[in-house]
């Protein structure tokens, strides 16, 4: 069982940055594979990024290519997201996920706990 707990969201003008973080229970974190996905209002959540369990693996959607990256401590039990060039259309609410598993995914069903999520807004 792990338990996801998002922070870091917020209001930032176009072009900013943020880092979000997500911290996990338990002592297994490093046999996960982690992913951030976002779910933007009134649209479905969508995959954003992912990393294998070691860190050594990543994969990110197109239209964040570039821009985001994300990273994890395995010795802190936390996942992040780093966020720059940041749009308006990247405002929605992010959450990361843990997947039993220690090859990254994209597919939200590939992923067996949930945090709760943090609000991005960007503005323009």
């Amino acid at each position: 069982q792990v338990h996801l707990v998002e922070s870091g969201g917020g209001v930032v003008q176009a072009g900013g940055s943020l880092r979000l973080s997500c911290a996990a229970s338990g002592r297994t974190f490093g046999n996960y594979a982690m992913g951030w996905f976002r779910q933007a209002p009134g649209k479905d959540r969508t995959f954003v990024a992912g990393i294998s369990f070691s860190g050594g693996s990543t994969t990110y959607e197109d239209s964040v290519k570039g821009r985001f990256t994300i990273s994890r401590d395995n010795a802190k039990n936390s996942l992040y997201l780093q966020m720059s060039s940041l749009k308006p259309d990247d405002t929605a609410v992010y959450y990361c996920a843990a997947r039993r598993l220690v090859n990254r995914s994209s597919r939200e069903s590939d992923y067996d706990y949930w945090g709760q999520g943090t609000q991005v807004t960007v503005s323009s």
